[in-house]
C-alpha cells in the first residue's frame, strides 16, 4: 500500500493547488452564521456602563432610576457579579517576576482605564440597554492617571496597585557573547531610538458573544467569534465554578481576529455569568467605540538599539533595551508580557553574530490594555533588527542588500541556534533574497532611483529580512501553567454513503482553515473535496485542541489530519481487500472507489463499500470488524517552535513638500514549508502586508496626558484603504518543516512581520539625500516633515 506522503504526490492530490474554499457560496450568497444573527427564546442583551475617566475610585452608584426604564430586566454591579464568577490574575509561571493584580468582570472599588466596566444593563433589546445606561449615576473620585511609560516607573509617578509595590509588571535581561569588546573592536557603532504608535486591530466583525445558561441540565452554551474554543470553556468553567463538561462553546464564523479574540475579555466573562446570574440567554456585540477602548491594543514600544559593524560589513554586535506600556493589567490568560519577551527574542536572529545584549521592561499605564495582536513583537523585532542593519551600511557605505548577503545565516547552516537561544530547524535567508532581487529587478530600480532625484523626485527602496515563531508547542504557555492546549486533533469517519466528515479542532476566521483540512484529508484519503464535510468550532463535537493562533493552523492542524487520514485510509483498504479477495497492498483509492495499484483498473466504489459495512456487514469474511473512523492529535516535540522566514521590499515616494508617502510596489519572499494552497498562502501573505502598512503609515491610538483615547473612531483612526496601498507580489521558497509529514509551517503572520520595517527603510532610504532618519511609525506627514525640518 503507498503510503500517505506518496498519495500527496500523487496527480489527484490538492495539496499545493488553488481550490476553492468550500465554505466560498455560502459566504457569498450571506448565509454566514455569525453570532450578531443569533436569536434565541427568551434572549436578553446586555450594555456595559464604561468609565470616562482613566483612573478613578468608585464612591458610590445609583442604578434606580435605571431599573424603571422601560424593558429593563435587571441592572448589574460588580460586586453582585462577583457572587457568580471569580476574579483572575493574568500571570505565566515561566516568565520570571511577571506579576499582575486582580481583575473582576465589573469593576468594583475602581477604574483602571477609559473605558473599563462599572456596571451592566441587561433589558430586552440592546437600544432599551443603551438608553438605560443613560440614567445611571455614579460618583466618581478621579485619581491620578499613569499615562507616559517612560514614567511609569520614576519615584514621584503613583503606583497604580499599590500591592504590587511599583508600576513593573515584567523585566527581562540577556546576554550572550562579549558584547562590550565587540563594541570597543568595531569600526563604526550605530545608535538609534525606536518608537512604535500603539494600535489595534480593527476586525470586520467586533467582539460578540451569546451567554446560555440552562439550569435544568446545569449547562453553560456559550457562543462566541473566538479564536480558541476549549480555552474559553475551561476559563468560563474555572472561574463560574463549573466543569468543562458542562460548559459548551460553539464558534460558527467570525469575521476576522488577527489576535483579537484569543484572549478572555471581561465584559464577555461578564456576560457568562449574567446568564448564570439571571437564568436565560445574554447577548453582548461590542459597538465600534467599545471596540477601541477595549479591543486589545498593541505594539507601544520604545526600543533603544545600537548595532557594531566592521568596515568589510560583518555585524559585530546588537544591543537593545526595549521598554513597553501594557495597561493597568496583565490580559489573561496568554499575559501581556509575551509581546516583549518575543522582541528579545527575535532582533538580530536573522544575523551571524554572537554577541548580543537585551533588556526589555513592560510597566502598567492607565490605558486599555495590551497584548497579543498578529505576529506578536515580530514587527518590533524586525523593524529594530532591519532598521540597524540598514543604519550601518550608510555608515560604513555599503549597499543595503550586500550587508545582508554578508551576514544573513547561511542557507546549509542548519540547524543552529540564534543568541538569544531560538533553535532554528531549516530557514533559506539567501535563497529569498535573491528570488526577492530577481522580482524587483533591483539593479534597475537602483538606476532609476537615481535618474528621479535629479529630477527632485524622491523614491526610496527598502529592504527587511524576517523571522516568524509559528507551530508553538507547550514552550509557549502550558509550561507557563497556562491550560491553551498546543495540540490540535481531528476526526475522521466515512459515511454510509461514502463521503468523509471531518471534525477539527482549528478554527476559522476566513484564513481557509475549512479548506486546507478538506485538501489534506482529500489527498490522502483519495476522495473528492465535494464528498469532505469539515466540522469545526465546537467543543462538544470536535476533538481537544488550541485552535487558531500564532500560524498554527496548517502545521498542527493540518498535520493532524494528515494522520488521521492515513489511519482510516488504511482501514478503508483493509476492508476493501477483505471484500476483494486481495491483499491492501495491491490497493489503491483514487477518485471515490478503490483500484487496483498495478494498473488502476476500478474494483469497487466507496458508497459501496460503506454501504456493506454499515447495512450488509454479515457478507464480510469471519474476523474481520471494520473501523471507519480514526483520531489523530499532533503537536511538535523536537522543536518548541517551526520558523518560517522571508524578506519584503518597499519602492514608494516621499513628497518632501507634504510629507506624504505614496506607496509604488511591495514585494514579498516567503518560506511557510509545504504550500497546501497557494491562493490561500498569498491572500493570507497580502492580508497581513497590508495591516503592517497599515502600522508603518496610518494606525495609532492617541491618548492624551489623562488616559482619554481621542481617536477612538473610524473617522479619526486611520486604517488602509484600497486606494493606498501598492501591488503586493508573492514569491516563495520551500523549506519543508522535517518534523511533521505534511512539512507545512504557517504563514498567517509573515507578512505582517517584515512590512513595516520594509516602508521604513524605504523612507529613510528616499530621504537620504536630505540626511534625515526617521526611526518611528507611523510615519505620519507630521513626522516626515518634523524630519526634514519644515516644521
Amino acid at each position: 500500500m503507498q503510503d500517505a506522503l506518496s498519495a500527496l504526490d500523487r496527480p489527484n492530490s490538492y495539496i499545493g493547488k488553488t481550490v476553492p474554499r468550500p465554505n466560498l457560496d455560502r459566504l457569498l450568497q450571506g448565509r454566514g452564521q455569525y453570532v450578531s444573527d443569533l436569536e434565541l427564546p427568551r434572549m436578553a442583551h446586555v450594555a456595559f456602563l464604561r468609565s470616562p475617566y482613566a483612573h478613578a475610585a468608585i464612591v458610590a452608584i445609583n442604578v434606580d432610576a435605571a431599573k424603571r426604564m422601560p424593558g429593563v430586566i435587571n441592572v448589574v454591579t460588580g460586586r453582585e457579579l462577583g457572587a457568580v464568577i471569580t476574579p483572575w490574575i493574568g500571570v505565566l509561571s515561566h516568565l520570571k517576576g511577571l506579576k499582575s493584580a486582580p481583575q473582576s468582570a465589573i469593576a468594583i472599588d475602581r477604574v483602571c482605564w477609559q473605558g473599563e466596566a462599572v456596571a451592566a444593563v441587561v433589558t430586552t433589546t440592546r437600544a432599551a440597554a443603551e438608553d438605560a445606561l443613560e440614567q445611571i449615576v455614579v460618583d466618581y473620585k478621579e485619581l491620578d492617571a499613569v499615562t507616559d511609560m517612560s514614567a511609569a516607573l520614576n519615584a514621584s509617578t503613583p503606583v497604580i496597585h499599590a500591592s504590587l509595590g511599583d508600576n513593573l509588571a515584567f523585566e527581562r535581561s540577556h546576554h550572550a557573547g562579549d558584547v562590550d569588546r565587540a563594541f570597543s573592536e568595531s569600526d563604526a557603532v550605530v545608535e538609534a531610538d525606536f518608537v512604535f504608535g500603539r494600535h489595534t486591530g480593527v476586525t470586520l466583525e467586533p467582539r460578540a458573544v451569546v451567554a446560555d445558561w440552562n439550569a435544568a441540565e446545569a449547562r453553560l452554551t456559550i457562543y462566541q467569534g473566538t479564536q480558541a474554543p476549549h480555552m474559553v470553556q475551561n476559563i468560563a468553567a474555572l472561574h463560574l465554578g463549573l466543569k468543562d463538561a458542562q460548559v459548551r462553546v460553539v464558534c460558527k464564523d467570525v469575521g476576522g481576529s488577527f489576535g483579537i479574540k484569543v484572549h478572555i475579555y471581561a465584559d464577555e466573562m461578564a456576560t457568562y455569568a449574567l446568564s448564570m446570574l439571571l437564568r436565560r440567554p445574554i447577548k453582548f456585540v461590542a459597538d465600534r467605540v467599545e471596540s477601541f477602548n477595549t479591543d486589545i491594543h498593541a505594539r507601544d514600544h520604545r526600543c533603544k538599539g545600537r548595532i557594531g559593524v566592521k568596515r568589510d560589513g560583518t555585524i559585530a554586535a546588537f544591543e537593545i533595551d526595549d521598554l513597553t506600556g501594557i495597561g493597568p493589567y496583565s490580559m489573561y490568560p496568554r499575559t501581556s508580557a509575551i509581546e516583549a519577551n518575543q522582541v528579545v527574542n527575535l532582533v538580530g536572529g536573522a544575523y551571524v553574530t554572537p554577541n548580543y545584549r537585551a533588556r526589555t521592561r513592560v510597566v502598567f499605564q492607565n490605558k486599555n490594555v495590551m497584548c497579543q495582536y498578529r505576529a506578536v513583537g515580530h514587527p518590533i523585532a524586525c523593524s529594530v533588527t532591519e532598521g540597524l542593519v540598514d543604519l550601518a551600511a550608510a555608515r560604513i557605505g555599503m549597499d543595503p542588500v550586500e550587508i545582508r548577503r554578508r551576514n544573513l545565516i547561511a542557507d546549509d547552516a542548519y540547524p543552529c541556534v540564534s543568541p538569544s537561544g531560538m533553535r532554528f530547524e531549516q530557514l533559506s535567508h539567501h535563497a529569498s533574497l535573491e528570488k526577492l532581487l530577481q522580482m524587483m529587478n533591483y539593479d534597475a530600480l537602483r538606476a532609476e532611483q537615481a535618474d528621479l532625484r535629479a529630477s527632485d523626485v524622491h523614491r526610496g527602496i527598502g529592504i527587511a529580512s524576517f523571522i516568524e515563531v509559528t507551530n508553538p508547542s507547550a514552550a509557549f504557555y502550558g509550561v507557563g501553567g497556562a491550560r491553551i492546549s498546543s495540540q490540535d486533533g481531528v476526526a475522521v469517519r466515512l459515511d454510509a454513503q461514502g463521503s468523509v466528515i471531518c471534525q477539527t479542532s482549528i478554527t476559522e476566521q476566513g484564513q481557509g482553515s475549512e479548506s486546507l483540512t478538506a485538501q489534506v484529508v482529500g489527498s490522502v484519503l483519495g476522495v473528492s473535496m465535494e464528498r469532505v464535510r469539515v466540522i469545526l468550532g465546537d467543543t462538544d463535537n470536535t476533538p481537544y485542541g488550541g485552535g487558531t493562533w500564532a500560524s498554527r493552523g496548517a502545521g498542527i492542524g493540518g498535520e493532524a489530519a494528515l494522520q488521521a487520514a492515513k489511519v482510516l485510509r488504511r482501514n478503508i483498504l483493509d476492508v476493501a481487500a477483505a471484500i476483494l479477495q486481495s491483499a491492501p497492498s495491491e490497493l489503491d483509492i483514487v477518485s471515490d472507489r478503490i483500484v487496483n495499484v498495478s494498473d488502476g483498473a476500478p474494483r469497487i466504489e466507496l458508497n459501496e463499500l460503506a454501504r456493506i459495512v454499515y447495512f450488509r456487514p454479515d457478507t464480510l469474511p469471519p474476523g474481520i470488524q471494520p473501523e471507519l473512523m480514526a483520531t489523530r492529535h499532533f503537536v511538535p516535540r523536537q522543536y518548541p517552535f517551526a520558523f518560517t522566514n522571508g524578506v519584503q521590499a518597499s519602492w514608494l515616494e516621499v513628497d518632501t513638500d507634504t510629507g506624504f508617502v505614496r506607496l509604488l510596489k511591495h514585494w514579498v519572499v516567503e518560506d511557510c514549508g509545504t504550500i497546501i494552497n497557494p491562493q490561500l498562502v498569498d491572500e493570507q501573505i497580502r492580508g497581513g502586508v497590508v495591516q503592517g502598512l497599515g502600522a508603518a503609515l496610518f494606525e495609532k491610538c492617541i491618548y492624551d496626558e489623562r488616559g482619554q483615547l481621542t481617536n477612538a473612531n473610524m473617522a479619526d483612526y486611520l486604517v488602509p484603504m484600497s486606494g493606498e496601498m501598492p501591488d503586493i507580489d508573492v514569491g516563495h521558497v520551500v523549506s519543508p518543516m522535517l518534523e511533521s509529514e505534511l512539512g507545512a509551517k504557517g504563514a498567517g503572520e509573515a507578512g505582517t512581520a517584515g512590512a513595516a520595517a520594509a516602508v521604513a527603510n524605504a523612507v529613510n532610504d528616499a530621504l537620504r539625500p536630505f540626511k534625515a532618519t526617521i526611526t518611528e511609525i507611523p510615519l505620519t506627514p507630521q513626522v516626515i516633515l518634523t524630519a526634514l525640518g519644515r516644521i
